[in-house]
C-alpha cells in the first residue's frame, strides 16, 4: 500500500532526525495530546550488548478504543532498518511499521490490560547498535492518541552494573570536555602573562580575547559537569541551565570577536563605522535566535511537532552568521590596499594587508570545517565513534583561538614598526604587480 502524503511528510521528517539528531539520551518524561502523526520518533541511543530501555506509559486515551491496537505501539529502529522499512511500506510488503520484521516491537497497546490506560516494561538490548525509540499509529489522522511517556534508555558498565546513560560512542565526553576546559584555562592564564609583560601596547580587543577565552573554559566545564550527571543519574540536575547561558554568551562574544578583529577595532582604529556597527547589530541578535533554538532542539527533543522546524532555524541562522562576519574583513582588506597607494607607508600597510587575508582564509577554513566536515565526520562515523566528531571540532576551535592570540598579540612593534626605504620599495612594487594580476 503506498504511503499518504501525511505520511510520507512524516516519515520525512523521521529521516530528518535520524540524520541531524545529535542529542543525548537521557531520562526524558514526554506528554503527547491528541496526537494523529503515524510516526513520532524518541531519542536515539546507541547500545552496548547490556543495553537497557525502561518505557512508563501513562494516561492512555485513543480515540477509538475498538481499533486494532495492534497496529499501535512502540518500537526500536535502527538507522540502516528503518531505509528497508520505508520501501516494504512503499512496496506493500507491510502496511504498519510497527508489522515490520525488521524492527523490534516494545509494547504494542494490544497488550494493555481490560480498561487499563498504563503500562511500564523494560526491553533487553544485547544487539550493540544505535536505535530509535519510535512510536506507531498505523491509524494515521483516523485516531488520536494521548499518552504521558517517560522513557529511560542506558546501558550496564562492566563487572559494576552501573547505568551509563549516555550513548556508547559519547560515554567518553564528561573527561573530554574538562580536558578541554583545562586546556582553555591555561591559555587563559597564559594570555593574562602576555597581558602583563606587554601591557604599555595592550588595546582593548585583548581584554575582550581574554573575555572569550574564560567564556569558552567555562562553557567547556559546565558541559562537562552536564554530560556527567547525565551518565550517571540520567538527569542534568541543573547543569544544563549553566550550560545554555555560558553557551549563549560564548556564541556571542566570539562572532563579536571575530568582527571586531575584522574591522580593526581598537588596535587599528578607535572606533566602528557605520555599515560594521550593522553587522553586529544583525550578528548579535541572530545569536539570541540561534541559542533559543538550540535549548529548544535539546529540550524538547524529536517527538515534538514543532522540532524540525527549530532544528532548521537553527541551521540557517548559524550559516547567516558565519557569512555575515566575513564582510568586515573584506571591507578591511579592500581599505588597507586603497590605503597603501595613497599614504605612502607601502610596508607597513602590506604588512596589515597579509594579516588580514590569513585571518580571512582562517576563519572560512574554520567555519567550514566546524559545520560541513565535523558534520560529515558524525555522519560516517560508527555509532561508537561519535566522539570522534567533537573532538575534531573542539580541537579546530582551538586552534583558531591560538592563531588569533598569535597573530593579534600585543606587540610595540606591530604594526608599527620603522620600515627603511629597501623595504618600503620592495612592498610597494609588490602591491603594484598584484594590481597588474588583478587587471
Amino acid at each position: 500500500m503506498a504511503l499518504s502524503l501525511s505520511s510520507r511528510s512524516v516519515f520525512l521528517s523521521f529521516l530528518l532526525f535520524l540524520s541531524l539528531s545529535l542529542s543525548f539520551a537521557e531520562i526524558r518524561d514526554t506528554q503527547i495530546r491528541s496526537d494523529v502523526r503515524p510516526i513520532i520518533p524518541f531519542d536515539e541511543f546507541g547500545f552496548t550488548h547490556t543495553g537497557r530501555l525502561e518505557l512508563n506509559v501513562s494516561g492512555i486515551a485513543i480515540s477509538d478504543p475498538n481499533a486494532d491496537l495492534s497496529k499501535v505501539g512502540f518500537f526500536l529502529c535502527t538507522r540502516d532498518a528503518w531505509m528497508h522499512v520505508l520501501q516494504q511500506l512503499e512496496d506493500g510488503e507491510v502496511t504498519c511499521a510497527l508489522l515490520s520484521d525488521l524492527v523490534k516491537p516494545v509494547f504494542t497497546f494490544s497488550n494493555l490490560k481490560k480498561n487499563g490506560d498504563s503500562f511500564s516494561t523494560v526491553f533487553i538490548e544485547t544487539d550493540a547498535d544505535q536505535f530509535t525509540l519510535v512510536f506507531a499509529n498505523c491509524f494515521g489522522n483516523q485516531l488520536k492518541v494521548s499518552m504521558d511517556v517517560r522513557s529511560a534508555m542506558y546501558n550496564l558498565d562492566g563487572k559494576s552494573q552501573r547505568r551509563d546513560y549516555l550513548s556508547a560512542g559519547k560515554t567518553i565526553l564528561p573527561r573530554v570536555y574538562f580536558l578541554l576546559s583545562l586546556g582553555y584555562f591555561f591559555l587563559a592564564g597564559l594570555w593574562i602573562s602576555v597581558l602583563y609583560k606587554k601591557r604599555l601596547t595592550v588595546f582593548r580587543i585583548h581584554f575582550f580575547m581574554l573575555a572569550v577565552l574564560i567564556l569558552k573554559a567555562l562553557n567547556l566545564l559546565c558541559e562537562a559537569e552536564d554530560k556527567s550527571y547525565i551518565k550517571r543519574t540520567g538527569s542534568a540536575h541543573g547543569w544544563d541551565v549553566l550550560f545554555y547561558i555560558f553557551s549563549f554568551l560564548k556564541g556571542i562574544t566570539l562572532f563579536t570577536l571575530i568582527v571586531l578583529i575584522g574591522t580593526g577595532w581598537s588596535f587599528l582604529k578607535p572606533y566602528l563605522q557605520d555599515k560594521e556597527k550593522k553587522v553586529l547589530m544583525i550578528v548579535i541578535p541572530l545569536q539570541v535566535v540561534a541559542n533559543i533554538a538550540q535549548v529548544a532542539i535539546d529540550e524538547s527533543g524529536p517527538f515534538a511537532q514543532d522540532w524540525v522546524t527549530w532544528k532548521q532555524i537553527f541551521l540557517l541562522v548559524d550559516v547567516v552568521c558565519c557569512c555575515a562576519v566575513l564582510f568586515p574583513i573584506v571591507w578591511s582588506i579592500k581599505n588597507l590596499r586603497e590605503a597603501a597607494r595613497t599614504d605612502g607607508k607601502a610596508a607597513v600597510n602590506l604588512m596589515k594587508l597579509t594579516l588580514f587575508r590569513q585571518y580571512y582564509i582562517v576563519v572560512i577554513c574554520y567555519i567550514y570545517f566546524t559545520r560541513v566536515v565535523v558534520y560529515a565526520l558524525e555522519t560516517i562515523t560508527s555509532y561508537r565513534y561519535l566522539w570522534t566528531s567533537v573532538v575534531a571540532g573542539e580541537l579546530a576551535t582551538l586552534a583558531f583561538y591560538v592563531f588569533t592570540g598569535l597573530k593579534f598579540k600585543p606587540e610595540a612593534h606591530n604594526p608599527y614598526f620603522v620600515i627603511d626605504d629597501e623595504e618600503e620599495e620592495a612592498a610597494a612594487e609588490q602591491l603594484k604587480l598584484e594590481d597588474e594580476f588583478e587587471l
